[in-house]
């Protein structure tokens, strides 16, 4: 599995929880920059961020591929229409959560944990069921 990662840097801990989660191997972990300058247009920020990957057309849609997304709101839904254009279904994406103390309050320093995964694809499908006729 192919991960893209668009984020902070995962650990090998992270690494291993994605591993369990997916019942995949992680071959390969792609970092890429998603700072974008709020001053100008998004959307070609964004796909400057997705050739950033490297990828061929033909591994955009073949590869078993894992989305780290950005943690900016807007560049991330952007980025996953310029994903879904280039793979033709929602990527699953992983979703990070911080680390909490046994009373629920954030462990300082601070740090992060692999929450789930989710398999945007999916939830996409049952929501199309949801959408009437």
């Amino acid at each position: 599995m192919l991960i893209l990662n668009f984020a902070h840097p995962l650990t090998e801990e992270h690494l291993a929880r994605i591993e369990e989660l997916t019942n995949q191997k992680v071959e390969r972990v792609i970092v890429i920059n998603s700072q974008i300058d709020t001053q100008q247009p998004l959307a070609p920020q964004v796909v400057a961020m997705a050739d950033a990957a490297g990828l061929t057309p033909e591994e955009w849609q073949t590869l078993p591929i894992l989305i780290n997304p950005p943690a900016l709101n807007f560049s991330a839904v952007a980025l996953l229409a310029e994903l879904h254009g280039r793979m033709g279904y929602f990527p699953p994406c992983i979703r990070m959560r911080p680390v909490v103390d046994e009373h629920g309050n954030r462990v300082v320093p601070p740090r992060f944990e692999v929450a789930e995964i989710l398999n945007l694809q999916a939830l996409r499908d049952e929501a199309r069921k949801r959408r009437g006729k």
